[in-house]
């Protein structure tokens, strides 16, 4: 069986580290592989740049990617995983505090699976990192996944 990995691209370190604290915290992640810009992302899940050497085939179990990321952003990183193959299905969840109805109308339009609104309470952060982990890693089954 596929160890299940959580792919987390996220650039604010405030931010990470309340969501690495709150997975860790109810063990939801076997893995979680931190990414904090989109060009970083794109060279980890397609096995180019300083990651050439991963093998691209192991993908994640789900994909939290904020929006506002710096060299390329999250809008283009959804769309660059939508257009190939090999990414189409991977579970992408927007997880960002933009509040534009704009951006979680194109989030949607691109493919993504969910739009999570950061919540700004420290409690409300910690249950909302709970409840994503709970259903992307445990409840949900993706079409890649082998036993």
């Amino acid at each position: 069986m596929q160890q299940k990995t959580l792919l987390l691209i996220e650039d604010n370190p405030d931010d990470e580290l309340l969501t690495l604290r709150a997975l860790r915290r109810y063990n939801l992640a076997n893995e979680i592989v931190v990414l904090r810009d989109g060009q970083e992302a794109l060279d980890y899940l397609f096995a180019e740049g300083e990651f050439h050497e991963r093998d691209a085939r192991h993908l994640p179990q789900v994909i939290l990617l904020d929006l506002k990321l710096p060299k390329v952003d999250g809008l283009q990183v959804l769309r660059r995983l939508r257009a190939e193959t090999l990414t189409r299905h991977v579970p992408v969840v927007i997880l960002t505090s933009s509040n534009d109805q704009q951006d979680m109308l194109r989030s949607y339009d691109l493919g993504a699976n969910s739009y999570v609104r950061k919540p700004v309470d420290f409690e409300e952060f910690l249950e909302a990192a709970r409840q994503l982990g709970l259903y992307w890693l445990v409840l949900n089954e993706i079409p890649y996944a082998s036993d």
